[in-house]
């Protein structure tokens, strides 16, 4: 794989690392395509015990990547269906395996990045770490990932972070749920084996059965939402505001919306 590392250890456990840490991890359609193709060859695999989402570089994920974006608003109809398509079925893809996915995060999660993370069941943090569902700055919304950030965080914390794009700190994505605690860097990969040993000692079946139960009595992330989701994406595509955001983002200047100082 280009984008993505996959290793395996003897206990079961899989390591699979983001590896765009040049453009901070950003979701290309690469990635995109990657990750869903090492979903589905983790949740084949019934030796796999444990998955860690991890990435290299600076950055846990940028988010989306915003060359990918601006190429799918300035694509054809079909092509930017696809293009939402293939973001939403990642999210699902990882969001359904069957083992325990545990994530460990450092630098910035923008974006997609917040959305890998809810689609995680238990995500490991390090002071410092940066948060934002920044889409709204770019004229865009944060719609695949959606139906997982408001599953994670309830709707009116969701409101509280999606509506402004603000940046948020560590502490506040454990306030939200979307970290189970934050450690200092150098305890980052003590707590995560901590975590991983945990899991290891719960039977698989049984832990592959308890997560399709959690998903059905939780809050529901059903196709109809998925599609809903999907529209939404390509509708904000289609919209003036996502192309005057980006061409700003590229331009290196504020978007028109943006308020200035009296």
């Amino acid at each position: 794989m280009e984008t993505l590392a996959l290793a395996l250890d003897g206990r079961g456990v899989a390591r699979l690392t983001l590896a765009r840490a040049a453009r901070h991890n950003a979701l290309s359609a690469a990635m995109i395509a990657e990750l869903t193709e090492a979903a589905a060859r983790l949740a084949a695999d019934p030796g796999i015990r444990v998955v860690v989402l991890a990435a290299e570089g600076e950055s846990f994920c940028a988010g989306g990547d915003l060359a990918w974006m601006k190429a799918q608003i300035e694509a054809d109809a079909p092509t930017r269906a696809a293009g939402a398509r293939s973001l939403a079925m990642m999210l699902r893809a990882l969001d359904e395996l069957p083992q325990p996915l545990i994530a460990r995060v450092h630098g910035n999660a923008f974006g997609g990045g917040v959305g890998l993370l809810s689609v995680c069941d238990l995500a490991l943090g390090v002071a410092g770490t940066r948060f934002g569902l920044t889409e709204t700055r770019l004229g865009l919304i944060p719609a695949t990932i959606g139906p997982y950030v408001v599953a994670r965080m309830g709707a009116a914390r969701a409101r509280r972070v999606m509506l402004s794009g603000r940046v948020f700190d560590a502490a506040e994505a454990v306030a939200l749920g979307l970290l189970a605690r934050v450690v200092p860097a150098g305890d980052l990969d003590a707590a995560l084996e901590a975590e991983v040993a945990a899991h290891l000692a719960a039977a698989p079946g049984a832990v592959a059965a308890a997560k399709r139960l959690i998903r059905r009595l939780g809050p529901p992330i059903d196709p109809a939402a998925i599609e809903a989701s999907i529209a939404a994406l390509i509708e904000v595509w289609e919209g003036l505001e996502a192309r005057a955001g980006i061409a700003a983002f590229f331009d290196r200047r504020p978007p028109p919306w943006a308020s200035r100082a009296p």
